[in-house]
């Protein structure tokens, strides 16, 4: 039996200097525009279904441009349905998981694949965990995986509207994840996010997961080519 991972200690929320890097968002998106040639070789899917999480405070409409990109390149991607992500992560999970019996059964039976952008990377993590038949794989970008919301840059005003304490919360998120789950699991992440810090964007509990650094700041994975290919290969299976 695999000895049980200890609660990270030492962390800390986003530097403030990468806070501020997150305003550089219209330059990014300038760079991103240089990396568009990659995707034009990216691998052809095989149809299979994707469902497509927000971040905390976003919708269905943030997912949108990695929604389309799926989809041209063959896979049967979709939002999820529920609107803007509040933040009520086991109210949204047991709200999601209705969504994905719907779309299990309306695709064959067919499990999901889950993205999960910020706290939709959440989301993703425990449906598959609480209910392990209805997800193929999960890929995160910029979740706050250790910690939950307490080393995070909106940390202490989510804390505030949900009510919560955020050490009791950091003690609940570490016994969930130590539970873990066994698909597929590619974690995204970035040094330079000023939201999630890439110490808490990191899984060290599930030894299949695959944690990768990419270039850029947290508002701008969803929209970042780099990633989008390495969402493409890892569907894949060419990651």
């Amino acid at each position: 039996m695999a000895e049980p991972i200890p609660m990270p200690t030492g962390l800390r929320p986003p530097h403030r200097l990468a806070q501020l890097g997150e305003l550089s968002l219209p330059l990014d998106l300038l760079r991103f525009g240089l990396q568009w040639p990659r995707l034009v070789t990216a691998p052809r899917g095989d149809g299979r279904p994707v469902c497509l999480i927000p971040g905390y405070g976003g919708s269905e409409l943030s997912m949108r441009p990695l929604e389309g990109f799926l989809k041209r390149i063959n896979y049967n991607a979709a939002d999820w349905s529920l609107g803007r992500n509040q933040g009520a992560v086991d109210r949204d999970v047991a709200r999601f998981t209705a969504v994905a019996e719907e779309r299990f059964a309306a695709n064959g039976e067919q499990p999901l694949t889950l993205i999960g952008w910020s706290l939709g990377g959440l989301i993703a993590r425990e449906t598959a965990r609480l209910t392990p038949h209805l997800v193929r794989e999960v890929i995160t970008m910029g979740t706050p995986i250790i910690g939950g919301p307490k080393y995070t840059t909106p940390g202490q005003r989510y804390a505030r509207s949900a009510n919560l304490q955020l050490d009791q919360l950091e003690r609940e998120v570490h016994q969930r994840n130590s539970i873990g789950f066994d698909h597929p699991l590619t974690v995204l992440y970035t040094d330079r996010d000023g939201i999630v810090g890439p110490d808490i964007a990191r899984d060290i509990y599930n030894p299949q997961a695959r944690n990768i650094r990419v270039d850029g700041g947290h508002m701008g994975l969803g929209f970042n080519p780099k990633v989008w290919r390495i969402i493409a290969d890892t569907l894949a299976g060419q990651a």
